[in-house]
C-alpha cells in the first residue's frame, strides 16, 4: 500500500471520510500514480490504510466510478480507466480551459504554422473571396501527457499573421482576447464519428479501423465575425461532449 502514500483523514473536517478517500485517490489517479487500466489495492487493503469500514471505502470507489476514473471487473477488482475528458458546450470554452478546470493537465504540440490559399470548405466558413489566404495551425493536443486530439485551426490573415513565433503550447482563444484585445462571441459546432487518415492515426496512436470523433468548430467575435475555423480529430475512447438543452 505504499503507492497511496495515503494521508491522515480528518474526523473535524465537515466532509466524510468517504469523500476525503475519494478525493485522495482521485488525486493520485490524476497526477499519474496509478496509470490506466492498473488495478487498484483491495478494499481490504484500503480499509487497513485509512483505517475504515468496507462501506466506506466502497462509498468512494463509487463516486471515482461514477466519475469514470475507475472501472470494476468481476472478480478481479477495481481498475483505473483511459483518462476521458468532458467538454460542455454550455460555454465557449478551449479544451485547455475546460480541462484544467476539471483537474486534468492540457498541453499541445505545435506541428505546423503556415499561410496558404483557403481550401473552399474554409473559405466559405470565414466568409473570404474564392482563393484568398489564410493561416493553418495544426497541432496535436495532449490530456496527461497522452495524445488525445488532432486540430487543423484557420484564421484570417490579419489575426493568424500576428501568431507566427508566439508561443502555441495552450488554448489560442485566451490569446485573442487578452494579446489580440478580440472579444469572443459564440461558436457553432458540428460533430459527427468518421474514420481517420493515416496521418491523423499515427498522431493519435490509433489502430486501422478505430473511429475519431471529428468536430466542426466555427467561432465568431462579438460583432460576428467569423475569426477562427477548426477541424478538430479526438480519439473515440477519450472524449466526449455534454450539451445541456431545454425544450422551447
Amino acid at each position: 500500500m505504499s503507492k497511496t502514500l495515503t494521508r491522515p483523514l480528518s474526523n473535524r473536517s465537515p466532509q466524510p471520510l468517504y469523500l476525503q478517500i475519494k478525493d485522495q485517490l482521485r488525486r493520485r489517479i490524476l497526477e499519474g500514480d496509478y496509470r490506466p487500466h492498473e488495478k487498484l489495492p483491495s478494499e481490504s487493503e484500503l480499509m487497513s490504510a485509512f483505517g475504515v469500514s468496507r462501506i466506506t471505502i466502497r462509498q468512494a470507489l463509487r463516486d471515482l466510478h461514477n466519475e469514470g476514473l475507475v472501472f470494476s471487473a468481476q472478480g478481479k477488482g477495481t481498475f483505473v480507466s483511459k483518462p476521458k475528458a468532458v467538454q460542455s458546450v454550455e460555454h465557449l470554452q478551449g479544451f485547455g480551459e475546460a480541462m484544467t478546470a476539471q483537474g486534468y493537465e492540457a498541453s499541445a504540440r505545435l506541428l505546423s504554422i503556415q499561410q496558404l490559399k483557403a481550401p473552399k470548405a474554409v473559405a466559405a466558413a470565414l466568409r473570404l473571396a474564392s482563393g484568398e489566404d489564410v493561416v493553418e495551425i495544426t497541432r496535436v493536443r495532449f490530456l496527461n501527457r497522452e495524445a488525445l486530439s488532432l486540430e487543423h485551426s484557420y484564421f484570417p490573415l490579419d489575426i493568424g499573421r500576428r501568431m507566427f513565433g508566439m508561443e502555441l503550447s495552450g488554448d489560442i482563444f485566451p490569446m485573442l482576447e487578452n494579446l489580440f484585445a478580440i472579444p469572443l462571441g459564440e461558436a457553432s459546432i458540428r460533430i459527427e464519428a468518421a474514420l481517420p487518415d493515416q496521418g491523423t492515426r499515427a498522431h493519435l496512436n490509433l489502430q486501422p479501423g478505430e473511429p475519431v470523433l471529428r468536430v466542426e468548430r466555427l467561432t465568431h467575435d462579438r460583432r460576428g465575425r467569423p475569426i477562427d475555423f477548426e477541424y478538430l480529430s479526438f480519439r473515440g475512447d477519450s472524449f466526449k461532449y455534454h450539451f445541456r438543452v431545454g425544450r422551447k
